[in-house]
Order: C-alpha cells, then structure tokens, then sequence
C-alpha cells in the first residue's frame, strides 16, 4: 500500500524508498547536535581573518568539538583526519585544512558535523576573510537566500524535487549555477543515509515529505558553470572553470506544518555580513 513503509531494529519506520520516520521525541537529539554545531561556527568567526590558516581554524574547531562533549563525525571518516572541511573560493567542498593562508577578500566555507548523545548535527557556512569583492558578496547572498527557498518548500505533502527546482530557479534567475555532483543527506543517528536531496529538479518529483523525516539541505553555486572535479587528494572538489563557489547548510526536520532547522545560528551570524 502507498505510504506503508518497513520497520527495521531502530526506532520509527522506514518509507519505502528507505527514508527513516522518526518519532516526535527524536527531535530534541537533534535539537541538542544542532545548537552545538551552530554555536561552534558561531565561535569561530573572530578567527577567519587575513593571515590566518585553514589548519589552525581546524585545530580550534577540534577544540571546541571537545570542550563541548562532543564527538566530530568527520575525524576517521574514511580515513578523513580533520574535524571540518575548509573550502576556499572554488573549490566546492571538502577542502582538507592545511597551510593555506587566508588572504584579503577570501571567501570559505567551513563544513562541521558533531556527534552529541548518538545524534548528528551537520551545518556548514560562508565566512570571508577581510573584506568580499562584490561578486564574492553577491554569491554568498544568492547561495543563502536559495536555501531558504529550498527550507520554504520542506513541508509536508511537497516532494524533494519541490525543494531541488526551489533552488535552482532561484540561483539560474541570478545567472549562476547549481552543483550537480553533490547533494544533501538524510541523518539523525546516522551521518548519511537515505534521501539524496537534490538541489535542482522538477517540482512535483521524488519522494513525498512526511512529518518526521531529517535532512540537510546544502545547495552548492557556482558564479560559472556547475562542473566539479576532484583533486588528486581524492577528497577535495573545485569548479572546472575555476569560478568562484559559495555553499550554505541546515539540518532540518520536517513537523506537521513545516519544517524545524536544527542549526540556526545561537548568535544570527549565520550570514558572514550579518552584525
């Protein structure tokens, strides 16, 4: 029957496109992963700044993920040694921290997931070193406000590719484009599973949105064209054309009327202009 899904030995029932239903009170698991990954990239913000480098950002991160009595998901994951993703101006994600300086005008995105109590809270952000030429800014501002287009139509009885052509109407009216290769999760207990949320498609397309389901949702633009490649380092992605990429991330959970995100900013500093 349509909307019968299967039960497996966790809690709640999967759809039968595999998608976990969790139950009410798996909200606040979340609830707790999502303020302590939020208030982390919140903390760091006084210390992306010219001169600065990705490892050393790293290593404070680590820090606070302990300070916290928390757990990075990402340190050991598939042999990944750092506890965030640092992603300078085009490269796309998964840009590994090293001795890369930060110079004036830079833009990153920092991509950090915890573990709190066996729930994850994932959450990445744009920050800029210095002071964003007025592409670089415009890029961050159309990245943002499309995945709160994309936040708007995750509620239930939409489908994902409701929340996919959100996005990509948005970014393609601003003459950008949206990343194809890499897409959004479903997790809870786990990092990854079930669904792939596409941040392109058709309205009206995928699976239906059920109260319960968590995902994140984390459009990748382009300011060139949305082709990727993957460095010899096997992790990190960049723009074939060498164009500028901005990317935004929430973990959300879908209510009865809506949707709840998980990882707003403790401090509003999700945007990298905002106070």
């Amino acid at each position: 029957m349509d909307g019968v899904g299967r039960v497996d030995e966790r809690r709640g029932r999967l759809t039968r496109d595999g998608i976990r239903i969790h139950e009410p009170a798996d909200f606040e698991g979340m609830r707790r992963a999502g303020r302590v990954v939020a208030g982390i990239l919140d903390a760091i913000i006084p210390h992306v700044h010219p001169g600065q480098t990705t490892g050393a950002i790293d290593r404070l991160i680590t820090e606070m993920v302990q300070a916290a009595g928390a757990t990075s998901a990402t340190i050991g994951y598939k042999g990944y040694r750092h506890a965030s993703c640092i992603s300078v101006n085009h490269v796309v994600c998964h840009g590994i921290p090293g001795d890369k300086v930060l110079k004036d005008g830079d833009i990153l995105n920092i991509d950090v997931t915890v573990i709190v109590d066996g729930w994850y809270g994932d959450s990445s952000r744009m920050y800029v070193a210095g002071t964003p030429s007025r592409k670089a800014e415009r890029l961050c501002q159309v990245t943002y406000d499309a995945l709160m287009r994309g936040i708007e139509a995750a509620r239930p009885g939409n489908t994902f590719g409701d929340i996919g052509a959100a996005i990509q109407a948005h970014v393609e009216a601003n003459r950008m484009s949206v990343v194809r290769d890499f897409c959004g999760h479903g997790l809870g207990r786990v990092f990854h599973a079930p669904p792939n949320v596409l941040h392109y498609g058709r309205p009206g397309t995928g699976p239906r949105l059920e109260e319960g389901m968590f995902f994140t949702i984390e459009p990748m633009v382009n300011l060139g064209r949305p082709e990727t490649k993957i460095l010899s380092d096997d992790w990190t992605a960049v723009t074939r054309d060498k164009s500028l990429s901005a990317q935004y991330e929430h973990s959300i959970g879908i209510t009865a009327t809506g949707c709840e995100i998980f990882t707003l900013s403790p401090a509003g500093r999700f945007h990298p202009t905002w106070g």
